[in-house]
């Protein structure tokens, strides 16, 4: 059985006033090979074209850890956000990682807040599955619900074909 992303009560899909979820399979790459472009977020821009500026907090990083607070632009939006899952992937366990995320100020009607969490996860015959799921609050939420087509859904493919492209690129060069 394959693994489901944990939630926030306060992010349950369903709940809120949107919700993208983007998945792929793929063959020929590791759990191992995904896991460093994604838990590092300054190698985010370089692979996928709507993120930009991404800065870690504090003198942390450069990979997210619990609690490490950064900053990217995505979507139009200048994202702070807050890592509140890190479990990177072992043998027989898949890799977790999410953040808080929020643009405009609290009580404003700009205001949007995120749960944006990542699985990765080896499966049999050599293959990685790569899920991502983000659940939105907020009234820049509810437009993106009904904007056709989905922002929301097509950049977190954008996301996910650069990723596995990035790897496939990094395991060409080894």
């Amino acid at each position: 059985m394959m693994n489901a992303i944990i939630w926030p009560d306060a992010y349950l899909p369903g709940f809120t006033e949107n919700f993208a979820s983007n998945e792929v399979i793929v063959a020929g790459l590791a759990a191992a090979d995904i896991w460093p472009l994604l838990s590092t977020p300054s190698r985010w821009p370089t692979y996928y074209a709507n993120s930009a500026n991404v800065r870690i907090h504090d003198d942390k990083g450069p990979e997210l850890a619990d609690g490490v607070q950064f900053y990217f632009e995505t979507f139009g939006f200048p994202v702070e956000a807050q890592c509140n899952e890190f479990v990177p992937p072992t043998a027989g366990a898949a890799g977790r990682v999410a953040w808080h995320g929020w643009a405009g100020e609290p009580g404003m009607d700009d205001r949007l807040d995120v749960h944006h969490a990542w699985l990765v996860e080896d499966l049999d015959q050599g293959r990685v599955r790569i899920l991502t799921q983000e659940t939105q609050k907020g009234k820049p939420a509810a437009a993106l619900r009904v904007a056709r087509p989905n922002p929301m859904v097509n950049g977190h493919q954008d996301w996910l074909d650069g990723l596995v492209a990035a790897a496939r690129e990094a395991q060409a060069r080894q």
